[in-house]
């Protein structure tokens, strides 16, 4: 019954960590959903000589980095459910056998 139990902490652990990585992952989506607004510039000149982009680094993670990352999240719920649902085949057959 023990290896049952651990079983089960353990696959109800990664799904709980697969939900958080998946609320995580969708919170930075949605935050990714928006433009970010840049500043006017106060020389339009300047951008006809030098048409480089002038951006600052992205303080948010890439869109795609987030994409992954939920998609990695369904995977881990998606194993970890299997682990659950093994370990409850395997004590009903346990408790079939002992009976």
């Amino acid at each position: 019954m023990e290896i049952s139990s651990s079983a089960f902490s353990s696959g109800l652990s990664g799904i709980q960590s697969g939900q958080r990585r998946a609320e995580q992952a969708a919170a930075e989506i949605a935050g990714n959903s928006l433009p970010a607004t840049q500043p006017a510039n106060p020389n339009p000149a300047q951008n006809q000589v030098n048409p480089t982009r002038q951006s600052a680094e992205p303080t948010s993670p890439d869109l795609t980095e987030s994409l992954v990352s939920l998609r990695v999240a369904e995977n881990e719920v998606r194993a970890n459910s299997k682990v659950v649902k093994t370990a409850d085949e395997a004590l009903g057959t346990l408790i079939d056998t002992r009976a």
